[in-house]
């Protein structure tokens, strides 16, 4: 039943007890990136250096959350919400990454907890979103595999306070985008472009996502997953077999390297054939620690890539080619919902998870305040109720999801772009700290806050 452009899926597609609301990380929203015992991050180092960030800003202050936080719980649960995803840093925990740990950085994520809890949120915690502790980066960062262990260790503690309260956790989100976009594009820390360095990290990530998880579970942690950034890709050309390759071969490197050891403990033949070379050393027993079961699995969509098939370019030979006509975000993304219900339906298809959560899925727009005080954002309004009704298909096609999380709660550093794009339900000014809920969040709320109906799916 899928979404009319402008209009929310009947609140009978969704099951009771389906979770709504909203996701934040740390580095994007915290600020206070010197206060109370927190260490630097590869991220705070890398948007001070001229010529990494988009705008030439950076997150020292960002939303001011680790001071707002009350204001912004607030916020979530008077929009209708009743879930909320946030991540940890690291380097507030653990300031030299290993070692001695902040108590007064833990004491934060407490009574973080503790305020969800207090506004009937469910906390989906994620212990990494990408803010390395600098100390680790400058001893080798992820090409090193002693920083899965170290992140493992850093699991272990946070896990040993939150633990009893949180029952969603996270290893990692986007290890692709960690991997890849830092190590081989180069548009995040440690911005090199290195095609080895970044099948290295990949694996030293993937590693520390076994590690971790079998940390939390000693712990006691339950809800145990990680979150991966999937989109299907598909050739431009349907009848030309270069394309069909190529839109295989994206797939493979974008979605299957991951999925697969996670899920089947082996690299995809036909990835690896191709990396050649730079694949990186696996060791003994690092597959079966990848592939440690999880208890669900986060999925972040955005968009799809629609590809050719370009042999001037390097493996997998693709560049991708927007559909003309269909609306492109500020971020240059087509809206294309049937790509979430598509990456649902395949990934329960293929690889079978216990459950699945919507972690991210969001659209930036040029949202400004009006002479009236609100912030239309009519394109927004439509990609949040396709996606909504592109999960409810999934629901009646029996993938077994349990919570939509949109991207994001706040305006916030949208990494290398800066405070050029606009994630948020709720709009930020970054001068004066303002909060205005946006017209598609006040929609939502409404839809959120009616009784569903009595109907069964």
């Amino acid at each position: 039943m899928p979404a009319t452009p402008t209009h929310f899926p009947p609140r009978s597609a969704f099951p009771a007890g389906f979770r709504f609301g909203a996701a934040t990380s740390a580095f994007q929203i915290e600020g206070a990136v010197a206060t109370d015992g927190r260490g630097p991050s590869w991220w705070d180092v890398f948007a001070q250096t001229p010529g990494c960030i988009l705008d030439g800003s950076n997150a020292d202050l960002a939303c001011d959350h680790y001071h707002r936080w009350r204001e912004d719980l607030d916020l979530a649960r008077t929009l209708g919400h009743g879930a909320y995803r946030f991540s940890i840093a690291w380097p507030r925990v653990l300031p030299q990454g290993r070692g001695l740990v902040n108590r007064a950085g833990l004491d934060f994520y407490d009574r973080l907890v503790d305020g969800l809890l207090a506004r009937g949120l469910e906390p989906y915690a994620t212990l990494y979103h990408w803010d390395l502790p600098q100390a680790l980066a400058l001893q080798g960062g992820w090409q090193v595999r002693s920083t899965a262990q170290a992140f493992a260790d850093y699991a272990a503690e946070v896990a040993r306070r939150l633990a009893d309260r949180v029952p969603h956790w996270a290893t990692l989100n986007e290890p692709r985008c960690a991997a890849f976009v830092g190590h081989l594009e180069g548009r995040h820390p440690p911005g090199q472009q290195d095609l080895s360095a970044a099948l290295r990290t990949a694996h030293h990530l993937l590693l520390a996502h076994g590690l971790a998880m079998q940390a939390l579970r000693a712990e006691g942690a339950r809800g145990l997953g990680i979150v991966l950034d999937l989109k299907p890709h598909l050739p431009a050309n349907p009848t030309d077999a270069r394309d069909c390759e190529a839109a295989r071969h994206g797939d493979g490197v974008f979605n299957r390297w991951f999925l697969d050891p996670l899920f089947r403990g082996s690299y995809p033949s036909d990835i690896t054939e191709g990396w050649g070379q730079a694949m990186p050393e696996v060791a003994d027993g690092d597959m079966d620690l990848i592939a440690t079961p999880m208890d669900e699995l986060g999925i972040n969509y955005y968009t799809r890539a629609r590809v050719v098939h370009d042999a001037g370019l390097p493996f997998p030979h693709l560049r991708e080619q927007p559909e003309p006509g269909l609306h492109r975000s500020t971020m240059g993304w087509e809206d294309w919902p049937q790509g979430l219900l598509q990456t649902l339906t395949r990934v329960q298809r293929d690889y079978a998870p216990v459950s699945v959560y919507v972690a991210e899925n969001g659209c930036a727009e040029p949202d400004a305040v009006d002479a009236q005080g609100g912030v239309p954002d009519p394109d927004r309004l439509r990609y949040l109720a396709g996606h909504l009704g592109a999960c409810a298909q999934a629901l009646e096609a029996g993938v077994p999801l349990s919570a939509y999380l949109a991207w994001s709660l706040l305006d916030n550093f949208e990494w290398g772009c800066g405070y050029t794009q606009r994630f948020g339900l709720v709009h930020v000014d970054f001068t004066t700290q303002r909060r205005t809920p946006k017209a598609s969040a006040l929609a939502w709320r409404d839809w959120l806050c009616m009784q569903p109906d009595l109907q069964t799916r």
